[in-house]
């Protein structure tokens, strides 16, 4: 069975923009390759935004370097980027983006949302790319819940939607650059169930609501838990209807250099994003 190397918590939201009230539950430049392939994980929270009809959320940007998952719980975000990639993710979709050699994008609750106002809650995972991978083409995937398969735990609703990689026999509906789980569950009050990953993989358990009982540790929410690499398997009993993410990868054990939205594997490369993005190389938003 797997052993817990470490729990996190953090209890402080902060603003990304003016549209994202989020806990950042853990980063590389805190963790480093103990976490590797991932390199963070903002949650935003249930939080009720009020009818408006200004734009909330983050203008364009840049990325360099690796992707970002945005799982959405509740809520809606149109996303634009600079490849002509984009469109509005709804309660239940996942945006998987590959910045790769580049991209500019933007992301506002959608007009709809932000008309009606209401409860906002999603997460947003970076996923490292390895060397070889760092420039690829940028590219988009825009996953709709319905091409999420779901596999019932037990028979009192708990359930674990296969984002990427496998599960079983289940596949994922996301393609990735290195061996990559992103499994997104529940798990109903007094419901235990035992989970079996691959052995050597890095093993991060992210309980974003409820609370569980996991290796005989109870877990409150919002903690992150990461696991030992060795071993296959470990157990989770809910003590409360609980959300989770079960996030599992082959470590890259590659140099990781960071600068803001730009994720390489030295200072010479980030010097690299950062004059390529000032001479206009990430492409253009159109308007």
């Amino acid at each position: 069975m797997k052993q817990i190397v470490g729990i996190y918590q953090n209890k402080h939201m902060h603003w990304v923009g003016d549209g994202f009230p989020v806990y950042n539950l853990f980063s590389y430049d805190r963790l480093g390759q103990s976490i590797s392939p991932f390199l963070l994980l903002d949650y935003a929270a249930p939080y009720r935004f009020e009818p408006t009809q200004a734009q909330h959320g983050v203008g364009s940007h840049p990325h360099r370097g690796f992707e970002t998952v945005t799982i959405a719980y509740q809520g809606e975000v149109t996303h634009k980027d600079s490849t002509g990639g984009g469109g509005t993710i709804k309660a239940g979709d996942v945006q998987w983006m590959t910045a790769g050699g580049g991209i500019l994008h933007q992301e506002f609750h959608s007009p709809e949302f932000a008309q009606q106002g209401g409860l906002f809650e999603m997460v947003q995972l970076w996923v490292n790319l390895p060397t070889h991978s760092k420039m690829t083409p940028a590219k988009y995937q825009a996953i709709e819940s319905e091409q999420i398969q779901r596999i019932a735990l037990d028979d009192q609703g708990s359930e674990l939607r296969i984002i990427a990689g496998q599960y079983q026999e289940t596949a994922g509906a996301a393609t990735t650059f290195s061996p990559v789980n992103v499994w997104d569950g529940t798990l109903s009050a007094e419901q235990t169930h035992t989970f079996y990953v691959t052995e050597g993989h890095t093993t991060l358990f992210v309980l974003l609501s409820g609370e569980v009982t996991l290796n005989e540790q109870v877990i409150g929410a919002p903690s992150l838990v990461v696991l030992s690499r060795e071993d296959i398997d470990f157990t989770v009993t809910a003590t409360q209807n609980s959300k989770f993410l079960i996030l599992t990868g082959q470590p890259l054990n590659e140099p990781i250099e960071g600068y803001g939205p730009f994720v390489m594997n030295n200072k010479a490369e980030i010097i690299d994003a950062i004059n390529d993005f000032n001479n206009g190389k990430f492409g253009v938003m159109e308007s």
